[in-house]
Parts: C-alpha cells; structure tokens; sequence
C-alpha cells in the first residue's frame, strides 16, 4: 500500500480552513469538517476548497510529531477503513450536514 505523505503546517490553518503541501510543492487548500477517532488514530474529514469540487470528502490520517509542526498527514487507501471512518463522520454530523447515500 502506497502512503502519500502531506505537510500538515498548523500555522497556515484558517477558521475551518488548512493548506496542504503535497510532494510536489503545490498548495492545496480544504475546508476541515471533522476529526473522527477510530481505532486510537485521528481521521481529518476534508473538504476540496476548490469550486470545481464534486462534493467527495477527502479523509486522511494524521501522523502525530513530536510537536504540532511536525504532524504529518496520510493518504488512507484501504477502501474498508474508508467507509468506517466516513460512517462515523456521518453519524456525527447527520445534524449539520445532508448526506446522499
């Protein structure tokens, strides 16, 4: 399972907002929705902050540093964790937001 690794830059977090660095270098900008637990790791629910976005949420592991600069975040590709992870953002935002199933 190939992981792809992205700067997670505490400093540059706006009010619901984080800019990730990918391997490239490029800037890419989400709106953060969420922080789900599960299984004693942390999931970022993310949101594309790009116009263009077709409204999939983007859900990555974070990888916690000796400090907050140094915390990491992971591409999670294990399509079962996947669902997990997003049933329980489901569960814990059905109030706020409207889910197509």
């Amino acid at each position: 399972m190939s992981e792809e690794k992205m700067e997670f830059n505490a400093e540059e977090e706006m009010e619901t907002g984080i800019i990730l660095t990918d391997e490239d270098g490029n800037e890419v900008e989400f709106d953060l929705l969420d922080n789900v637990e599960y299984e004693g790791n942390s999931y970022l629910i993310m949101l594309p902050a790009d116009d263009n976005d077709d409204g999939n949420v983007v859900i990555m592991l974070l990888e916690e540093g000796e400090t907050e600069d140094d915390d990491t975040l992971l591409t999670v590709t294990d399509e079962k964790l996947l669902d997990e992870v997003y049933a329980i953002f489901k569960e814990n935002n059905k109030d706020f937001f409207d889910f197509e199933d």
